[in-house]
């Protein structure tokens, strides 16, 4: 269950289910029952009072479905409206005719003395700011401190971008129906939501053969059957030979996170390269790590040769410039999986235009200013058919793809297409995309994961994961996915030399779990 659907394929699912034979009120019923459900959770015993805020539209109608069976189980249950009741429609106005009690107009006032407020106000297709009353509605209910449950997404937050139209409600949970939005996994929607709860309300499982959604929360589902594990009588040269590309002498500990979580994951072999100086520093610190001098676009083309070489990351402690966009077109042109990181991407901007002496003087004179050197990148990609994943944060991605429209997921997806590569722009919500429109969003990061130093592990983890010939899709996500885990199977206090330790834990879970 982990296919997220926007506002427009939830829709799509109620009319495939409806065509199917399942009444879109019976929906609304079964929807509103497990919103009751929920609600009880929350708030036991008959003597709770709980306040229901509905809307004008059917999220509305699910509160109404949720109030009267609430109230059939005892609670004290006070229903607001805000609109008017005449011009509710379809299964709203059928819903709201089946409450028993008055109906009251929705005020701030109405959540005095209560326990409990549901949301019910306004859905996930929320297409323009709130203002007015519901804007001073969703105020007072933030401003009350109450439990909130939401139906759908708390009021003012758009379902399938994540974004908050004006304001939106803080929820505690939030009860979904078939399957998560966007909106709840990309923040700051998923903060929001709090926990979400996906219901069962009878829509048929095979409306999905019909939306084939493109998009995913990133989960075991998602690549675990594509995951390379060590098996009897294996070689190590047949789970891949991963480099890593070290910066100058004094910057050498990016490119070795990178190798060690490379190492970790599983590839049989890493090489670190560097200049004479970087290798001589990088060789008091490394075992099992091999460490070789290579330095220039020229020496690197020769290095690779060897095709056991299979897969590259560069960019960690590069430095910016001329200089490492030379070294990292010449690996483009081999044979191996690439994994372009921070400088290696910054270097085909407008930041990378400073070259150190006279050796980048010849890339600035070929490909001029930051628009031609980006189209230079993706030329470079588009011409090779081994993968390539591009790993930045929010603003290497800025830098590189300039000002993209649309929501995160809108942006990754149009940078993976103009570029040719697998994209993961790295966050709190991290979405990886491919060429072809495939995207997922990580949901596993605890806020300690964002320490100096973890983006090197991640970019060395698919490294490793592209080495044992994991398909690149999948390869990013699934790297995405034990980076955020094993920050969460550490705990507070995490820096970014403890992923790679605490990575063996969690492969042996997951490699416990496929042999149950």
């Amino acid at each position: 269950m982990n296919e997220l659907l926007t506002t427009a394929e939830a829709g799509e699912a109620d009319r495939l289910a409806a065509q199917a034979g399942v009444p879109s009120l019976e929906l609304m019923e079964k929807a509103g029952k497990a919103v009751a459900a929920a609600a009880v959770d929350m708030v036991w015993g008959p003597d709770r009072r709980v306040v229901v805020l509905c809307g004008p539209g059917n999220n509305g109608g699910d509160g109404f479905v949720a109030a009267r069976h609430l109230r059939d189980k005892g609670y004290d249950v006070r229903l607001f409206l805000l609109g008017d009741k005449a011009a509710l429609k379809g299964d709203a106005a059928e819903m709201a005719r089946r409450w028993p009690l008055p109906i009251r107009h929705a005020s701030p006032d109405a959540l005095q003395s209560m326990h409990l407020v549901i949301d019910a106000l306004f859905g996930a297709g929320l297409s323009r700011p709130l203002e007015g009353d519901a804007a001073e509605l969703v105020q007072a209910v933030n401003d009350s401190g109450l439990p909130v449950l939401a139906i759908d997404v708390p009021s003012g937050l758009d379902g399938t971008s994540g974004e908050v139209r004006g304001v939106a409600i803080k929820a505690r949970k939030t009860v979904t129906f078939f399957r998560k939005k966007p909106g709840h996994v990309l923040m700051p929607g998923r903060h929001l939501c709090g926990e979400v709860v996906v219901a069962d309300i009878g829509i048929p499982e095979r409306v999905l053969e019909t939306l084939k959604p493109s998009l995913h929360e990133n989960g075991l589902p998602l690549w675990r059957d594509h995951f390379n594990w060590p098996e009897d009588g294996g070689h190590k040269y047949d789970r891949g030979h991963a480099v890593v590309v070290s910066g100058p002498a004094l910057q050498t500990g990016a490119a070795r996170l990178g190798a060690r979580g490379a190492l970790r994951v599983g590839a049989g072999l890493v090489t670190l390269v560097g200049n004479a100086a970087a290798t001589a520093i990088i060789a008091t610190q490394v075992t099992s790590i091999m460490v070789r001098s290579v330095s220039g676009a020229a020496a690197l083309s020769m290095f690779l040769r060897d095709t056991r070489r299979n897969a590259v990351l560069i960019g960690p402690g590069a430095s910016v410039g001329p200089e490492t966009a030379d070294d990292v077109l010449a690996i483009l042109k081999s044979s191996a999986a690439v994994v372009l990181d921070a400088d290696a991407l910054t270097s085909f901007s407008d930041a990378g235009d400073k070259p150190r002496g006279d050796a980048g003087m010849g890339f600035l004179a070929r490909n001029g200013d930051g628009p031609h050197r980006r189209e230079t990148l993706f030329a470079a990609i588009r011409d090779r058919k081994a993968p390539v994943v591009l790993t930045p944060h929010e603003g290497e991605f800025k830098r590189l793809f300039g000002e993209l429209a649309g929501s995160k997921v809108d942006r990754t997806r149009e940078a993976a297409k103009m570029s040719g590569a697998i994209v993961i722009l790295k966050g709190t919500d991290t979405v990886i995309a491919a060429p072809d429109g495939r995207a997922a969003i990580n949901s596993n990061a605890p806020p300690w994961l964002a320490t100096a130093g973890s983006g090197d592990v991640l970019g060395g983890l698919v490294t490793g994961l592209l080495a044992q010939h994991m398909l690149p899709f999948e390869a990013a996500a699934a790297a995405v996915w034990l980076h955020g885990e094993a920050a969460n199977t550490f705990g507070v206090g995490l820096i970014a030399e403890d992923l790679p330790d605490v990575l063996p834990t969690v492969l042996q879970r997951l490699f416990s779990e496929k042999f149950r």
